[in-house]
C-alpha cells in the first residue's frame, strides 16, 4: 500500500461534468495504511460505484463543520457526485446519507460524446483495509466506535476558511455551485450575521436588531420542556413543515427538541409540502463515532436538504432530520 501523496491530481471539474469512478485496484494505490488519501477515508460503501460513470453535483472546495462549530473549512482536490450518498451499511446501518467525498485522484474525466457503455454496479467487496478503518478505538466504556468522512473532516479539512476570504465566494460561481446573485446573496447574509455578532459582544441590549439574531431570526424557548408528538408517518405519505412559529414553539433555548436540533436553513422549508423518504433511528455522533440509536424515530423528506443559502453556499447538503411534532399529513 502506498503513502498518501501530498498533492492529488486535479481534473478542474465543475458541476455537470461526466466522471468515471477509477477501479479499486487503481483507489487503492493512492491510499496510505489507513485507507486514506489526504486523510479522508474511502469506505467500503463507495465500492460499488467503481467503474460507474457519475455527472459531478457539486465541486466539495470547501465544507460546513457540524463538529466543532468553527465555521467553513477548505477542502482540496474533492467533489460530491450526484445519486452517491452513503447507505451506512458498513458503519452499523447509519442512515445518516451523507453526500460522499470523492478525491479527483480516484476519478477520470469523460469528454462529452464518448458513447461507452455504463457499467453495471460490481456490488460490494470485502476488503480488509477499507473495513478495518471503519473502526476507531473502543470508548472509555469500551463500546463500539465507528471511522468514517463525516467523523475524520477536521483532518481532511484542517484550514478554516474565513468570511472575508473572497476567492471562495468566486469559487462557488466558478464551479457551478451556485450562480453569482446566489453567492453574492450568501455573502451579504454572512455580513449580516458578523455585524450581529458584534453588535452582541459589544453594544447594550437596547441596541440590538432583532435580538441580536443571525439571520433567518429563529429563537426557541429558555426554559422549555420541548413536548412530543407520534404520527407513525410512513415513507410515501404526504406531509407539510409545520410554520416556523409552530415549530419556533417546540423548541429550548438551544434550538433543541428533545436533543434534536431546528437548523436555520430547515427555517426555509417552512409550509412546504414534501413526501417522507424513510423513518431514522440510527446516526453516527460524528465528535465521538458513537451509533446512536433513537428512542423516537425521525423523519427525512424526499429532495430536502441543507441547501447552504444561510451558511455560505456550503456544498454538502447536509440531510435534515425532521421530529415528527414538526410536520403534519397533507
Amino acid at each position: 500500500m502506498t503513502q498518501s501523496v501530498t498533492t492529488a491530481p486535479t481534473l478542474g471539474l465543475r458541476v455537470g461534468d461526466l466522471v468515471e469512478v477509477r477501479s479499486i485496484e487503481e483507489i487503492l494505490a493512492t491510499l496510505d495504511d489507513r485507507g486514506e488519501l489526504e486523510n479522508l477515508p474511502f469506505m467500503p460503501e463507495m465500492v460499488r460505484f467503481c467503474g460507474q460513470r457519475m455527472t459531478v453535483h457539486k465541486v466539495a472546495h470547501k465544507l460546513c463543520d457540524t463538529i466543532s462549530r468553527s465555521g467553513i473549512r477548505k477542502m482540496e482536490n474533492s467533489v460530491h457526485l450526484a445519486g452517491a450518498r452513503c447507505d451506512g451499511s458498513a458503519h452499523g446501518g447509519c442512515q445518516t446519507a451523507c453526500s460522499m467525498y470523492w478525491k479527483q485522484a480516484w476519478l477520470k474525466k469523460v469528454e462529452p460524446g464518448t458513447a461507452v457503455a455504463q457499467p453495471e454496479p460490481t456490488g460490494r467487496i470485502d476488503l480488509p483495509l477499507l473495513v478495518a478503518n471503519t473502526h476507531k478505538e473502543p470508548g472509555p466504556d469500551g463500546g463500539e466506535r465507528f471511522s468514517c468522512q463525516a467523523t475524520e473532516l477536521l483532518r481532511a479539512a484542517p484550514v478554516c476558511l474565513p468570511f472575508r476570504d473572497l476567492g471562495q465566494y468566486v469559487d462557488d460561481v466558478k464551479t457551478g455551485n451556485v450562480t453569482a446573485w446566489e453567492s453574492f446573496k450568501a455573502f451579504l447574509v454572512g455580513l449580516f450575521n458578523r455585524l450581529q455578532d458584534v453588535s452582541r459582544s459589544r453594544l447594550p441590549r437596547r441596541l440590538w436588531f432583532k435580538e441580536g439574531m443571525r439571520w433567518g431570526f429563529i429563537k426557541g424557548q429558555p426554559g422549555k420542556k420541548t413536548p412530543t408528538a407520534h404520527l407513525n408517518l410512513q415513507p410515501g405519505e404526504l406531509v407539510r413543515v409545520k410554520s416556523k412559529e409552530a415549530i419556533l414553539a417546540t423548541l429550548n433555548e438551544d434550538m433543541l427538541n428533545r436533543g434534536m436540533g431546528f437548523e436555520i436553513e430547515m427555517a426555509r422549508y417552512c409550509g412546504q409540502t414534501a413526501r417522507v423518504q424513510a423513518r431514522v433511528d440510527k446516526c453516527l455522533d460524528e465528535k465521538t463515532g458513537e451509533l446512536l440509536t433513537m428512542k423516537s424515530p425521525c423523519i427525512i423528506l424526499e429532495d430536502i436538504v441543507c441547501a447552504g443559502v444561510y451558511n455560505a453556499s456550503c456544498p454538502r447538503e447536509f440531510v435534515p432530520f425532521w421530529r415528527e411534532i414538526w410536520l403534519e399529513r397533507v
